[in-house]
């Protein structure tokens, strides 16, 4: 596990992601541990997996409701809320 340093650290570390390399496990002090788990781009819709899959439909629509209600956040939100403090 890679302690991360600032968000600039972070970042590159997501970018350098790829198939061969699609999990990262990473400690960012004051924040926790975090597995991090590339999903390639798949051009197909999910649409199909979804109604297919009444598990996979109904976590999506429990991730919607809890991000409306403001108990998720976005990565990029997530990142925004990182601050130099959090990495001493």
């Amino acid at each position: 596990m890679e302690q991360i340093q600032s968000p600039e650290e972070l970042m590159d570390k997501i970018e350098k992601m790829n198939r061969d390399n699609s999990v990262c496990q990473i400690l960012i002090p004051g924040k926790g541990k975090f597995t991090i788990v590339l999903q390639e781009e798949d051009f197909q819709s999910i649409a199909v997996d979804v109604e297919s899959d009444k598990k996979l439909k109904q976590m999506i629509q429990d991730s919607r409701e809890s991000y409306k209600k403001g108990n998720a956040m976005t990565t990029t939100d997530f990142i925004k809320s990182l601050s130099p403090k959090d990495f001493a």
